[in-house]
């Protein structure tokens, strides 16, 4: 397993197998059984192009009232646990007692696309988020702690896992595209992200 540094971020290139990318999948499809995926809303009143859901103590939101966590869907449901499959990377990665709390799946059709952004909903820092890819290519690029200037980019293969942590936590990043039929893992085509968090 071949390890890339991007600005900071840790690149876990093929950490998982195909067959482990399979599982991964299932645990997936398993958390949106009970909980489906939703479009949400920026503040700004615009609908974001990807769909999500999560699992954990905390699921994360977006509306016109703003970004949050929150400890049910939208529908009123409570998250489901997150899958151990899931919590098996992040202990490997990060080697911490913590646990994350919070656990967003994202999914990306051909055309979605995730702005730069920084991750700090969240109440400390210290903590790293572990993102794990699975299905179609999706085009990373990663700046630097203030918006605008320069910045890399890199293409997220199925199974990479990326841990964003130290002095990177709060860089921003985002997804420029898909590589649509980049990968066969998902029968209907695009890219699943999950990204683990630890939220209090």
């Amino acid at each position: 397993m071949t390890i890339l540094r991007l600005r900071g971020f840790e690149i876990h290139k093929s950490y998982l197998t195909l067959l482990a990318q399979r599982g991964m999948l299932d645990a997936v499809r398993g958390v949106v059984k009970q909980v489906p995926f939703f479009r949400p809303v920026m503040p700004s009143g615009q609908q974001m192009s990807v769909r999500m859901t999560s699992a954990g103590d905390y699921g994360w939101l977006s509306d016109t009232q703003g970004y949050r966590y929150a400890p049910t869907h939208p529908n009123g449901t409570p998250w489901p646990a997150i899958p151990p499959e899931v919590l098996a990377i992040w202990n490997d990665l990060t080697g911490l007692e913590r646990q994350p709390e919070s656990c967003l799946i994202n999914y990306y059709a051909s055309d979605a696309k995730m702005g730069l952004h920084q991750d700090k909903n969240e109440t400390d820092f210290r903590w790293p988020v572990v993102s794990i890819s699975l299905g179609d290519e999706g085009m990373l690029r990663v700046g630097g702690q203030k918006r605008g200037g320069k910045t890399d980019s890199l293409w997220l293969q199925s199974g990479d896992v990326v841990v964003m942590g130290g002095e990177a936590r709060l860089n921003y990043h985002g997804i420029d595209r898909i590589r649509a039929g980049s990968s066969a893992l998902l029968p209907k085509g695009g890219r699943i992200n999950i990204t683990l968090r630890v939220v209090t």
